[in-house]
């Protein structure tokens, strides 16, 4: 019933995203065939809903997923220096491609995101293992220092606005033409539920995993890669999500339990419900002005990240 309820609201946003906004929309107008209105919901706001629900879903899995291959409930993208590295390869093709197409910036960004996470992996392997917040926080500094390089790159060449402008999460410029390349994500999303059983045999540890039969180190390696492009394509078309994929995992196993298998289209639903909220609060608590989907998204991400904390202390 729980799973019901949260599969309806779910959709109930979805159409709530399709009628909110500064030009008003009336279910009348559309059944009266008015070329504004069909304008409107065709070129601007189904393309900002569809962008809303794949972003929120992927992200969110992308998260549910690292956090069962690396046995961390606090791991994420942004969490293990993915998304920075990321920043860093878009920023490499602006300053020496800047005529290189949007695919070039995906390729670039991928592969700087994937060696970012993979020399992050590396090196946490110094860590100490009996304390689970160790390897997000280490995650945070190595993204920091790599965030430092790009802070560094684009104030020396002067794109700090640019890059800045372009890399906050916001939906508000989502429109048809400029939203499309994230249906190459669309795939992975059935690649991630064919791998389960063994993403999940995984996150049981290296020598179990082994002893089942599974290649451990193939396995990350290619898991890692489709989040990394996953990443690099929602960072590229609507910018940066914060803590969408730590605290959507784990609201879902806190309700639903850790079953992978089980709750991963679940997940995918609650991460896209979370982003949806959020984008209509942005277009509300200022309107007609918007708000950035990040800054609503980190305000509420980042209290629902400490109740987490609190929550596994009180436990």
């Amino acid at each position: 019933m729980k799973k019901f309820s949260l599969i309806l609201l779910f959709f109930s946003f979805m159409v709530a995203s399709m009628f909110v906004g500064t030009h008003d929309l009336s279910l009348s107008g559309l059944l009266a065939g008015e070329p504004n209105t069909w304008t409107i919901l065709l070129k601007v706001r189904m393309p900002r809903t569809i962008s809303l629900v794949i972003a929120g879903s992927i992200v969110s899995l992308s998260g549910k997923v690292m956090q069962h291959l690396l046995q961390n409930k606090f791991v994420a993208a942004e969490a293990v220096g993915l998304s920075d590295s990321a920043r860093l390869g878009i920023l490499v093709v602006i300053l020496f491609l800047p005529n290189g197409s949007i695919l070039l910036r995906t390729a670039v960004a991928t592969l700087f995101a994937y060696l970012g996470v993979l020399l992050f992996l590396s090196i946490s392997r110094l860590l100490p293992k009996d304390n689970p917040m160790m390897l997000p926080l280490a995650g945070v500094m190595f993204g920091n220092i790599i965030g430092a390089v790009s802070g560094f790159l684009a104030y020396r060449y002067q794109l700090v606005q640019n890059v800045s402008s372009w890399l906050q999460g916001n939906f508000a410029t989502i429109t048809v033409g400029q939203y499309e390349l994230l249906y190459l994500i669309i795939p992975i999303f059935a690649i991630l539920y064919f791998v389960t059983y063994e993403i999940t045999i995984a996150g049981l540890g290296e020598d179990v995993a082994r002893s089942l039969g599974i290649n451990y180190g193939l396995l990350r390696l290619f898991v890692l890669g489709l989040v990394a492009f996953a990443s690099s394509v929602v960072l590229l078309m609507v910018g940066q999500l914060p803590f969408l994929g730590i605290v959507v995992p784990n609201m879902i196993g806190l309700f639903f339990g850790d079953h992978l298998k089980n709750n991963l289209w679940l997940t995918c639903f609650a991460g896209s419900s979370f982003l949806l909220i959020c984008d209509l609060l942005a277009r509300i608590v200022i309107a007609p002005y918007e708000m950035p989907v990040s800054v609503i998204a980190g305000m509420i991400g980042g209290s629902l990240f400490l109740f987490l904390l609190f929550w596994r202390q009180v436990r």
